[in-house]
């Protein structure tokens, strides 16, 4: 029932994980709804759903963990327990080593901040002194292709040039596990070509991926192993090529 993340060389074990929400109760529809309840002291009642359900496995250091599944089978929660930002309602996520992740494009960015104002503020919350982000500020911006819009508030950028700073900061944080959802689904085909070129340099570093989409093309060339995610449960862990082939075959089976 707990999230440990303490400096090592970039394993993750995931032992026996469920996660739990609540949804959303209903609404009383009239004020005179409200106002009875709230004298009879009645609170709505909230629905429960298993996001994850008893989700284990291991990413050894130096990996490329692919993770695959449609919408809602669970990939984002998982993502927001190896990152801390959630945690197991049962069970343990153990990430061993210093994490980068890009899990939403452009969190963390402030819309009227200028890009060079966000980069140090998103260096800081990726755990980079302000002195570190001085250090490869002109790397970070080179990069991302931004040198004549870095001085410009990001609510200017495109969603392309939001992908780019994002993740520019991301990797040049310089992680033991680097964490990727769907980002490079975003931006021109040069700039993806150029991104995935970064994490192969990542690959030959020894550093560990994990790297979330739906592009099985991606997660192939990508990625040694890989999970399948169904509604919660994991229904394939193993070598990257067998575990794609068995989602294909459910996704054909389903008709989608």
């Amino acid at each position: 029932m707990s999230v440990t993340v303490t400096t090592g060389i970039g394993s993750v074990e995931v032992r026996g994980v469920w996660k739990e929400y609540a949804l959303a109760s209903q609404r009383p529809r009239t004020l005179k709804e409200a106002v009875v309840e709230a004298l009879r002291g009645r609170l709505p009642e909230r629905p429960r759903t298993w996001a994850l359900q008893d989700v284990g496995f291991r990413i050894e250091p130096g990996e490329s963990f692919g993770i695959i599944g449609t919408n809602g089978s669970g990939k984002s929660t998982l993502l927001k327990l190896l990152t801390g930002i959630s945690k197991p309602t049962l069970g343990t996520v153990d990430v061993h080593g210093k994490v980068s992740a890009l899990l939403e494009l452009g969190a963390g960015f402030h819309p009227d901040f200028s890009g060079r104002e966000n980069t140090f503020l998103n260096g800081a919350i990726l755990g980079l002194s302000r002195s570190q982000v001085a250090e490869r500020f002109d790397s970070i911006v080179a990069f991302a292709e931004l040198a004549d819009h870095i001085d410009q508030p990001v609510k200017t950028y495109s969603s392309g040039m939001y992908m780019r700073l994002a993740f520019s900061i991301a990797v040049h944080v310089e992680p033991e596990i680097l964490i990727i959802d769907e980002v490079l689904a975003v931006g021109d085909a040069a700039f993806q070509k150029k991104c995935i070129e970064r994490i192969h340099g990542f690959r030959r570093e020894g550093r560990t991926i994990i790297f979330v989409s739906h592009s099985h093309g991606q997660v192939a060339e990508l990625c040694n192993r890989a999970a399948w995610l169904d509604r919660g449960v994991l229904r394939s862990v193993g070598p990257c090529e067998d575990v794609l082939v068995q989602y294909e075959a459910h996704l054909a089976g389903a008709g989608v």
